[in-house]
């Protein structure tokens, strides 16, 4: 029997949220309804698409691997649906976008394709910088929308952000550490651990900030602006990391495995939105770049 939609969107829930209950919680709908679908879809498939044991379940490699053609396979399927809503011609214009390093390689480079199938005659400009200097330019009227990290914004009164994903923090861990088999992470335990710090998009103030109020001095080894440095380092045992979830991939660029755990106690969120003026007239073009992103979450949330 072949797969329907409705599993790809579980399965693709379940893989994003880390845990059949934080997907049946964020989805509405019973575990056993997650379990059921996801267990047909690796009987269609003949794989397993995860790895099950009793603290939980992690992505195997060949479900990193289908979860790629998951999100496409749903991404199109919402182009295809968008393409009926609106009966007007395609339409010109420019897109002035501005993104945070963070942001780019993970949640823009959807929407912008999405964007792109949807409105082939919009000529798009985007420039990648920190959050306080796009603040700058969307005051200033340079830049239409942003995509970025709101969960720091800095002027909300000249500024309306909506929120388009959420993604708590987790541990990184290499395979084979001892923390990988513990029942309970604390803070203090993360505290003796030699710390990989990102240090894009205020991770490593957020991060210092957090461990900090925790009552924990975080012993840094190494800071980075790469994402794959950190996943290498912490495959290879050169130390642990503190990240947001959007983040997290499996592999390293190796091959090595990287384990995903959570911490006990209140961890913050990141939130990533998208951000315009307040009061601002937005040109058509920005206006359907920002309905794209709200049809991308409430299909994850569907």
């Amino acid at each position: 029997m072949a797969f329907t939609l409705r599993q790809l969107q579980y399965f693709v829930a379940v893989a994003e949220q880390g845990s059949v209950t934080r997907a049946a919680q964020n989805l509405s709908i019973s575990q056993s309804s997650i379990t059921e679908a996801v267990k047909e879809l690796e009987n269609d498939l003949g794989v397993e698409l995860f790895e099950r044991h009793p603290r939980g379940l992690d992505i195997t490699y060949n479900g990193h691997q289908f979860l790629r053609h998951a999100t496409k396979i749903l991404a199109d399927v919402s182009d295809a649906r968008r393409s009926f809503s609106n009966d007007a011609p395609a339409m010109g214009g420019k897109l002035h976008l501005g993104v945070t390093s963070l942001v780019a390689g993970y949640v823009l480079s959807d929407l912008l394709a999405r964007f792109r199938r949807a409105s082939p005659g919009v000529e798009v400009s985007a420039i990648e910088d920190n959050g306080s200097y796009l603040e700058h330019l969307l005051i200033g009227g340079e830049l239409d929308v942003a995509v970025m990290v709101i969960s720091n914004l800095r002027d909300r009164m000249a500024l309306q952000a909506e929120i388009i994903e959420t993604s708590p923090y987790r541990l990184w861990l290499p395979l084979g550490h001892p923390l990988v088999s513990a029942d309970i992470i604390s803070i203090n335990d993360i505290a003796k651990e030699p710390l990989i710090m990102l240090t894009v998009d205020e991770i490593e103030e957020n991060t210092g900030k957090l461990l900090t109020a925790l009552g924990a001095r975080p012993h840094v080894a190494f800071r980075t602006r790469s994402v794959e440095a950190v996943r290498s380092l912490v495959a290879t045992g050169a130390g642990i990391a503190l990240l947001p979830d959007l983040v997290y991939r499996p592999w390293s660029l190796e091959g090595d495995r990287i384990e995903s755990r959570d911490v006990s106690g209140a961890l913050p969120v990141v939130q990533v939105g998208m951000v315009w003026r307040k009061g601002s007239s937005l040109p058509q073009a920005a206006r359907d770049f920002v309905g794209i992103a709200e049809a991308l979450r409430s299909g994850r949330t569907r």
